[in-house]
């Protein structure tokens, strides 16, 4: 059937009033004009006289039509009717639905529902029946399930997009199983297929579709095409991800990309876009070790999506590794020095660290590797041992110094001396490496035929040493030895880290080996084995779930290849043995991206299918322009009645008048907008309580303040009477400060100049009572209170400023107790001197009005648009979070209240209310 109108009513009960239309129009015949007056004396002759018959005057006929046509459209405007438009639904037989409905899905799922709500809409009014065809399929596959329309509909809202791709190899077999033919298809497609085989699975489908039945074929909007996020090389230096599209577009498309925590607080973002006409754009996260490993998933702002959605594992994780050496060794010939090779072979993938056991001990690193050079202390022997107890690896390297004395923190027990492989004096070659075991840490490992190993130290053959042998030489001597003790680790590398005894340190090999040795312990995802099963499953929306029953579990290898699929959805794996909240035993992420070639774009062109883009709702209500006639129709009637009544003056008379009026509504709607906008201002920024923050003009520091504002917004109504509105920007060369109480103003070094104008206008706002608090960010840049470039920037700004001195804020001034007792003030940053001008009685009641910080509160406080912290407080973490949004509390409510908690001439006030 093609288009036609359709008109349903939201208010189908007030039709029923139509039927008073005839008794309305009867009301109205027999309700006469007024009549008009004319003055005849002799008409009181007539008083008195009596009529046989009285007959009501009629009401023209035009006005009566006009009056019943008045009361129709208001009867049909408040049973507001819309107009919606009958997709083709066919004539006979069911309407099939196929709904790609996998992570593709997701960006634009709310239009794809509400464009397939205006189908079943159209399929339930004809009582036609439904069969809906998911292309992304349960966990039973993918099958045609004939239902009703609204059950559809129901379906559709239950389940959502999933998390995996859309598989329409397995739809093309579902169609097998139709019970009769579809009459008319609507396919309601994603626009993506993964790889060229999935592209000639869709068109394979298509042509399927086309011998069933007409096809319509819904795209989703090119604003709502899909993104697939995906991880980067897990060795890079930072966090490296790539964000890839399935077609180019003309014009960049800028993206941010989020680090979050466990419990979705922001730790870091990055900014890239995809350059015009291309497909794919790469980045990289760069955090301390202590928040990248906190890092739990990665996702690209305002797309809630699995495919905009990557998860973090142990395999991104940056481990710190300590190496036992002064900090300085090997800086005159670096070559020369076993540590060097040690740095290079474990920095591409940890965090290294020079100095002394006890210091290293102190950072708690995962592992740490001892030179032959590194001479060790009774107590050192005593803190490493306790340290690899608690779950540590302790890799040490032999030569000259451990083949010539006794040790005892070794894996196997030693022989005295070392072997030497070759030379002038011995008949032996030097030896090449065996295959490793199976079973090993090394398990996989290619042996390269140019290591050779030329001189080692040996191990005491005892019954212990062949289950200790981690790697062998080809003659079966140790090459490396291993022992478990408690939680961790002793490995002992029996030749030296550098090349005087081995080319091992030359090699890539060297590099794997230690990386496979280092993470041995605290729980490493490389050493989880055996079978797996989901943990916390990823929704088509990109967030974490309870997995569903009855997933099958997968061994090592498997899931290493696995791609998501409804068997096995993406989320995070776990061993078998993984309890519920057991965070010792490593997770495995499943993304949706493993193992997914890259996207193509999939329209009608490709498919030979009529396109139909999803845009916004055909629906047109009719109900505000039926009300809106009647009221057109109620000022007419109303101008004839005064017309027949006599009671509309002359056209010569309105002229003036009307011109009055004309000329009025011209003056409002030429001078109007400026003047409304500036009022607009003045009333939102006076009718309620909002803070302000200046802007700077650098994009970045303005998004901060802006979101730092907000967060502290959200805390003050949370805690306190006062019950902010959304901040608000302001630009000190053309908006009124006088009305802010408050002004948040950062001072970055790249603060644009201000006019003379403009420093004027501050020193008024300051003198009348205003306050600024200027934050200069300075924290991070320098040492204790030193004068940081924000803080050198502030004073050239306001050079010829007349300031009053400043001091630093003590215990007893109003702001450290104006609500909580702040003995300091921390903001995003260690807590650091703040500077108010020296109280001054005769101005603003004592009250400071210039508060001068560099530890970037806005940072501390700002918050994302779910109310998530943006950025990482350092040192405290959370705990300083708290202490700088008191801060925040305590300077607004200084801004509203003054010196009133130190005021004395209160206390009378107080105690007597206290006593009542």
């Amino acid at each position: 059937m093609p288009w036609l109108g359709s008109l349903a009513f939201a208010q189908p009960l007030v039709l029923a009033a139509l039927l008073a239309l005839p008794a309305i129009w009867l009301l109205l015949r027999v309700i006469p004009p007024s009549p008009k007056r004319r003055l005849f004396p002799p008409i009181r002759l007539l008083l008195g006289i009596q009529e046989e018959e009285k007959t009501s005057a009629r009401m023209p006929w035009w006005l009566l039509a006009l009056r019943t046509l008045l009361a129709a459209l208001l009867i049909l405007g408040v049973a507001g009717p819309v107009l919606q438009p009958i997709p083709d639904t066919g004539r006979d037989g069911p309407l099939l639905l196929v709904v790609d409905d996998g992570f593709a899905a997701a960006p634009g799922w709310s239009v794809t529902r509400a464009s397939v709500e205006r189908v079943l809409t159209a399929a339930r009014r004809e009582g036609r029946p439904v069969v809906l065809l998911r292309t992304a399929g349960t966990e039973q596959g993918v099958e045609p399930v004939a239902m009703t329309a609204p059950d559809a509909l129901a379906e559709l809202e239950r389940r959502g997009p999933a998390s995996w791709p859309a598989d329409r190899a397995a739809a093309l077999r579902a169609l097998d199983g139709l019970a009769e033919p579809p009459s008319a298809v609507w396919w309601f497609a994603d626009g993506t297929a993964a790889g060229p085989d999935a592209v000639a699975d869709a068109v394979r489908l298509a042509a399927r579709l086309r011998d069933l039945a007409p096809v319509r074929l819904v795209l989703p909007d090119p604003a709502d095409a899909p993104l697939l996020l995906r991880h980067g090389d897990p060795d890079a230096a930072g966090l490296a991800f790539s964000v890839e599209r399935a077609a180019a577009r003309p014009e960049a498309q800028p993206l941010r990309v989020l680090a979050l925590a466990g419990r979705s607080e922001v730790l870091a973002h990055a900014d890239v876009a995809i350059a015009a006409d291309q497909r794919q754009v790469q980045g990289s996260l760069d955090l301390p070790i202590d928040l990248r490993n906190q890092v739990e998933r990665l996702e690209i702002d305002e797309r809630r999506g699995a495919g905009e959605t990557v998860l973090v594992d142990e395999r991104w994780r940056r481990r710190s590794v300590g190496i036992v050496a002064p900090v300085d060794e090997g800086a005159d010939q670096p070559l020369l020095a076993e540590t060097w090779y040690i740095d290079r072979a474990l920095s591409p993938y940890a965090e290294v660290r020079r100095g002394t056991v006890a210091e290293l001990i102190e950072g708690e690193p995962a592992a740490m590797v001892l030179p032959d050079a590194a001479a060790l202390t009774d107590q050192d022997r005593a803190a490493l041992r306790s340290w690899i107890d608690g779950g540590g690896v302790l890799i040490r390297f032999a030569g000259p110094r451990l083949a010539a004395g006794e040790d005892p923190l070794v894996p196997v027990p030693l022989r005295f001396g070392d072997r030497q492989l070759g030379g002038a004096l011995t008949w032996t070659e030097p030896l090449q490496l065996a295959p490793f075991p199976t079973d090993g840490p090394f398990a996989g490992l290619r042996v390269p035929d140019d290591v050779t190993v030329r001189r080692q130290v040996l191990a005491r053959p005892g019954p212990d040493l062949t289950a200790a042998i981690l790697a062998a030489l080809t003659d079966g001597t140790p090459l490396v030895t291993g022992r478990r003790q408690d939680d961790g680790w002793l490995v002992l590398i029996h030749t030296t880290a550098d090349p005087a005894w081995t080319d091992l340190p030359l090699s890539g090999l060297f590099v794997d080996m230690l990386r496979r040795l280092t993470a041995l312990g605290r729980g490493d995802e490389t050493q989880a084995s055996g079978s797996f099963r989901p943990l916390a499953v990823l929704s088509g929306a990109g967030m974490l779930a309870a997995p569903p029953l009855g997933v099958e579990t997968l061994d090592g290898p498997a899931l290493a290849a696995a791609r998501a699929s409804a068997a096995t959805p993406p989320g995070f794996w776990a061993p078998v043995e993984l309890q519920a909240g057991d965070d010792e035993i490593p997770r495995r992420a499943l993304d949706v991206g493993q193992n997914l070639p890259a996207l193509d774009p999939v329209d009608g062109t490709v498919l030979a299918l009529p396109e139909v883009r999803v845009g916004p709702s055909s629906e047109t209500e009719l109900g505000p322009w039926l009300l809106a006639a009647a009221f057109l129709l109620a000022l007419a009637d109303l101008a004839i009645t005064m017309v027949l009544r006599g009671h509309l003056p002359l056209p010569a008379r309105l002229r003036p008048a009307a011109a009055a009026a004309l000329a009025a509504l011209v003056l409002l709607g030429n001078g109007g907008p400026a003047l409304a906008q500036a009022e607009v201002r003045a009333v939102d920024a006076t009718e309620s309580t909002r803070l302000a923050w200046v802007r700077t003009g650098i994009q970045k520091v303005d998004e901060i303040s802006a979101a730092g504002l907000e967060g502290l917004s959200l805390v003050l109504r949370d805690r306190t009477s006062v019950e902010p509105e959304e901040p608000l920007p302001v630009d000190v060369e053309a908006d009124d400060l006088a009305l802010y109480p408050l002004l948040y103003w950062p001072v970055p070094p790249e603060h644009p100049d201000l006019s003379e104008a403009a420093i004027a206008k501050v020193g008024d706002y300051l003198r009348q009572g205003g306050m600024i608090l200027f934050d200069t960010g300075d924290a991070a840049r320098t040492m204790a209170d030193e004068a940081g470039p924000g803080a050198e920037r502030l004073a050239e700004l306001f050079h010829g400023l007349d300031l009053p001195p400043l001091a630093p804020v003590d215990a007893d001034h109003a702001l450290s107790k104006s609500f909580y007792l702040m003995p300091n003030f921390p903001g995003r940053f260690a807590p650091r001197t703040v500077w108010v001008d020296a109280p001054r009685s005769q101005v603003n009641d004592g009250v400071s009005t210039v508060i001068v910080a560099g530890s970037d509160f806005a940072g501390a406080w700002a918050v994302d648009r779910f109310g998530a912290s943006l950025l990482p407080v350092t040192p405290g973490g959370e705990e300083q979070r708290e202490l700088a949004r008191r801060v925040g509390v305590n300077l607004v409510m200084y801004a509203l209240t003054g010196n009133y908690k130190t005021d004395q001439v209160h206390v009378p006030a107080l105690l007597e209310r206290l006593g009542q």
